[in-house]
């Protein structure tokens, strides 16, 4: 054991970085007693002691995961690894910690024959089956998903790949060796059509595979716009790496690129290319970029730091004609402006991929009802970009990399017989110039907004509120404030209390 320092160094409510041997920890000191753990965070190595103590919730200051400190687990993804844990003991006032982890046996459950099938190989479908054998489930397991390649980190392909990132090396969510290690089958196919009344699945070869529980994550289909010239080649959505490898062999230094929408991934496309030397024009019927969102303030906040760095804006304006005999070469807007393009990219939305879904009602936009369980029908659970799911008094549908993850987590639990419902705080970030920009919760409306910080300084956490209550954040650079306002939204958080946060944030 290596002494670490004394009691008194460790106030209540602190999460304090040492290094042990050549080793950074974290001592948590919560309720008079200590745990230690590896000092980063396990999805992409945010600093915990950045982060915030909520009780017995440690939150990642970047992507807000959240731990139990008593002993590390996940409760809130991204993460998808339990913290590293470490002994700690006090022996009179000196705080001694291991210079080794604690390791734990594991004991492999009793097989079953129950079959569970994901429905989907991304970031909802990987933390339904990460979440699946964390919590017992020793059943059979198939994920399929439309690409041969193991599960990925999608939010790198607007954000880096098409700055400077390899496409290769986008991180893969789990080990390479994860999947047999978990007896967790992946299989490559098309599915043709899900049969929820008879609990089958059609792929397009022509196999049916029967299940006992299905998790439809299928996510969301880019939308291609009705315009002429929207199939050209040089012409591209970005849902995937390949889409990502497509672009960026596109996109030289001084090439000239058109973004056809305001939306997260079309600004953030605006952004990374400007890494790569790109001439970028957004072309968009929006006048404030992000305004529904945001509001009008922080929306053109972030229009001021596009153009501060060369993006160039065509807003309150449409698509005519997209240009081209074989690829594209201009776009045309209905104010006859042409705007010269070696490529264009479709920031133009999605729709949910559950066209193959037979005997379960559909909601006018394709997204499927559930419970707060997750649960669709019997033996039939929905969750990401498909589902329409229970939030305050209303039933939403959120395009969030991070709550499909939740969603993931929720419907594992219950098929492996732990009750969970979901009442987690819808959680977004976005990056853009080398700021990141969070955003939390998910007001339909709000009376005011209360702007803490300057907005030109990208160092601020803004307040929308509703009668008095926070209904949502927007904030850039002020991570740990947010982690502790992000917790506390699990209740109706009163606006008296946020700026009491605020104020001893500063203190």
């Amino acid at each position: 054991m290596q002494e670490v320092g004394r009691l008194a160094d460790y106030p209540e409510g602190s999460v304090t970085k040492v290094t042990v041997g050549d080793t950074d920890v974290v001592i948590v000191r919560t309720d008079a007693s200590l745990t230690a753990f590896a000092a980063t965070c396990p999805h992409a190595g945010a600093p915990l002691d950045e982060g915030a103590l909520c009780g017995h919730r440690l939150v990642c200051p970047w992507h807000k995961a959240t731990f139990d400190i008593d002993n590390g687990s996940v409760l809130e993804p991204p993460a998808l690894d339990t913290l590293t844990p470490y002994s700690v003991r006090v022996e009179g006032d000196r705080v001694m910690v291991a210079p080794e982890p604690i390791r734990f046996e594991t004991t492999p459950s009793q097989p079953t024959g129950h079959t569970v099938l994901i429905l989907g190989s991304g970031a909802g479908g990987t933390a339904a089956a990460v979440f699946l054998r964390e919590a017992g489930f020793a059943g059979r397991i198939t994920m399929i998903g439309d690409e041969s390649e193991q599960p990925y980190d999608r939010t790198a392909l607007s954000k880096f790949v098409l700055a400077d990132m390899d496409p290769s090396d986008v991180p893969p969510l789990r080990p390479e060796t994860y999947w047999t290690d978990h007896q967790i089958e992946r299989r490559e196919a098309h599915i043709a059509r899900v049969d929820v009344a008879a609990r089958h699945v059609h792929l397009e070869d022509g196999t049916i595979l029967p299940y006992d529980t299905a998790i439809l994550a299928t996510g969301a289909i880019a939308k291609v716009p009705p315009q002429q010239g929207a199939t050209l080649s040089g012409v591209h959505t970005l849902r995937s790496r390949d889409d990502a490898a497509r672009i960026v062999a596109l996109a030289p230094e001084g090439s000239k690129a058109v973004v056809v929408g305001s939306s997260f991934i079309g600004l953030e496309a605006a952004s990374a290319l400007h890494e790569r030397g790109v001439h970028v024009t957004v072309v968009s019927p929006e006048t404030i970029p992000f305004a529904r969102q945001f509001g009008p303030e922080i929306g053109a906040g972030m229009r001021r730091l596009h153009e501060a760095n060369g993006t160039v804006f065509r807003l309150g304006a449409e698509v005519s004609i997209i240009e081209g005999t074989e690829r594209v070469t201009a776009v045309s807007l209905k104010t006859g402006e042409r705007l010269p393009a070696d490529f264009v990219i479709l920031g133009t939305g999605v729709r949910p991929a559950t066209d193959f879904v037979a005997a379960v009602e559909q909601e006018d936009d394709g997204g499927i009802k559930v419970d707060a369980t997750l649960l669709a029908a019997d033996g039939f659970y929905v969750i990401g970009d498909a589902a329409c799911f229970p939030f305050g008094t209303e039933h939403v549908r959120i395009e969030h990399w991070r709550v499909a993850q939740q969603h993931g987590r929720i419907a594992a639990l219950n098929i492996a017989g732990t009750p969970a419902r979901y009442d987690g705080v819808p959680f977004f970030w976005t990056y853009h110039f080398g700021k990141r920009f969070e955003y939390a919760g998910h007001p339909h409306g709000w009376d005011r907004i209360h702007i803490d910080g300057k907005l030109d300084d990208e160092r601020f956490i803004a307040l929308q509120i509703r009668d008095e209550t926070v209904v949502g954040i927007v904030a850039c650079q002020r991570e740990q404030a947010t982690a502790r306002l992000i917790d506390r939204m699990r209740q109706p958080l009163p606006l008296s209390e946020a700026m009491e946060m605020l104020r001893l944030a500063k203190a």
